[in-house]
This record gives C-alpha cells, sequence and structure tokens, in this order.
C-alpha cells in the first residue's frame, strides 16, 4: 500500500494501517504491517501472548504512534491530529480502563463519565439525555439491576459488561474491546460472546476490533479475522478464509485442528 491515500479512498475506512512499525527498546512489536477496516466490519484480531494485538489495539485507539508506516483512524493521520479530539469517536475498553475506575464508583456514573472522558465523577453535570442513554446501554447489557452498586462489588463478569456501556456511552464510530472475556468463568464468557453477536449483528452498531487470545471468544456476527504471530500478520481478511486450521497452527506454532459448530469455533491440539 501506498503511504498517501486520498480522501476518497478513506471515506469508507475506519482504519487504514500501511507498512507499520512499532519499536521499542529494539524490539519489534509490530513489522510490516497493512489493515484496513470498513464501517460495517467487524474484526477478531486472534493470536498468542506477545503477538503484538494490544499494541495494534492502542494504534487504533490513538494511544500509541507508529515508529514508521501510516495509520489512519476515522479518516484522521496519526501524528497529524489531535488525538484528543479523536479519541472522543472511539470507545475502548481494556484492562488498563478497569484498573483505573475508582472501586467505589456507582455502576450507572462509570457510564456517565464517559461522556467527559473522566473516571470517577466530580462536578460535572449531566441532563436528562445523558442518564437516559446510560441506563439504555446498562438495560442493552443485561446489568440494569446494578446501577446504583459499587463498582468495586461486582463481579468479574458485571464489570465487563459495565465498562462495555460505558464504551457505547458516547455513540462511537469504532468500538474497540481488549480481551473482554479474559478471567470469566464458562457462563460468564457465554453470557458476553452473546450479547457482544447481539451487538455484531445490529446494523447500527459502530464497526467492531476484539481481540482475543481464543476462537471460543468469537461472537457470531464477527465478519473478519487479523492473525498476528510476532507482530507479523498471518493472515487477514474474511473470518471464513482466514479461520482455518493451517493458519490458526502457524499463527500459535503449534499443530492444531479448528472446528465449528454453527457460528461457533473450537480449537485444540492435534
Amino acid at each position: 500500500m501506498n503511504d498517501v491515500v486520498a480522501a476518497d479512498d478513506l471515506a469508507d475506512l475506519v482504519i487504514h494501517a500501511s507498512g507499520v512499525e512499532v519499536r521499542r527498546g529494539g524490539n519489534k512489536l509490530l513489522a510490516d504491517l497493512d489493515w484496513a477496516v470498513e464501517l460495517d466490519e467487524r474484526w477478531v484480531v486472534l493470536g498468542p501472548n506477545g503477538a503484538g494485538k494490544t499494541t495494534l489495539l492502542r494504534l487504533a485507539a490513538a494511544e500509541l504512534h507508529p515508529t514508521s508506516g501510516t495509520v489512519h483512524v476515522l479518516g484522521e493521520q496519526l501524528g497529524r491530529v489531535n488525538v484528543f479530539d479523536l479519541r472522543t469517536r472511539i470507545g475502548f475498553t481494556s484492562a488498563a480502563v478497569h484498573g483505573r475506575v475508582p472501586p467505589q464508583e456507582r455502576v450507572r456514573d462509570v457510564v456517565l463519565s464517559a461522556g467527559y472522558a473522566v473516571l470517577g465523577r466530580w462536578k460535572e453535570s449531566y441532563d436528562r439525555m445523558d442518564t437516559d442513554r446510560a441506563d439504555e446501554l446498562l438495560a442493552t447489557l443485561g446489568i440494569s439491576h446494578l446501577a446504583e452498586r459499587a463498582f468495586g462489588t461486582l463481579s468479574e463478569g458485571e464489570r465487563k459488561r459495565t465498562l462495555i456501556a460505558r464504551s457505547l456511552m458516547t455513540d462511537p464510530e469504532l468500538l474497540l474491546l481488549d480481551e473482554p472475556a479474559a478471567g470469566l468463568d464458562l457462563g460468564g464468557r457465554e453470557d458476553l460472546v452473546a450479547r457482544l453477536s447481539a451487538l455484531a449483528l445490529d446494523a447500527d452498531a459502530p464497526a467492531m476490533v476484539l481481540v482475543t487470545h481464543h476462537v471460543e471468544e468469537i461472537p457470531p456476527g464477527f465478519t473478519h479475522a487479523l492473525l498476528l504471530s510476532q507482530g507479523r500478520a498471518v493472515a487477514s481478511g474474511l473470518l471464513d478464509d482466514v479461520l482455518t486450521s493451517e493458519n490458526l497452527s502457524e499463527t500459535f506454532g503449534q499443530d492444531l485442528v479448528l472446528q465449528r459448530s454453527g457460528d461457533r469455533f473450537f480449537a485444540r491440539r492435534r
């Protein structure tokens, strides 16, 4: 891909990465990466620990700049845009966000405060439209009954759903989910996968990128996959084309067998 991209070519792209490399301390976290995400696509980024998944998501969240190459997010080139303005158009949830939420914060306020891009209410004010929006999202994620609870008293699954509701509060154009099912038990994982599937199948939902280690966590409705290994793309494209036993084996460095049941995937070592 060329580094210079015409504005017309970016019109339908929410993410466009060309020749991207990220280096830290002499190590290449990402190398020679080309990637494009269109408006109506739902992507899963899959790979082992250290593959560069979170680094890629931080680029997409405008939290990190590439060492070389170009990254456009929502039509804006990183390095040539005020990232603080850009971030208001992106919903992002990760373990780092989880760790910054004050444990005493009410669940409704965790969601509401996304409107001011803060964690922990202070003196900012919200109108009825804001609270209605927060309550609607809590209902969508199945946690309306937790609205007055302190965040620190929630189960891991309830916290994950609260943060996803928060990430949707500003009606973002791009939703980024970094290992949303990590640490959940089987029931919590399946509940979250079902809710993310409903979101993915909603035509009015934003473009989505979900990072995971596990094919079992891919929600039905996701359309595309990017497989990463040691900072490089193993395969990228339509989910059904990319997600194969051969590609998974190369990605994880083991002889793996991929199985499918309906719209769900499962993998095991051969």
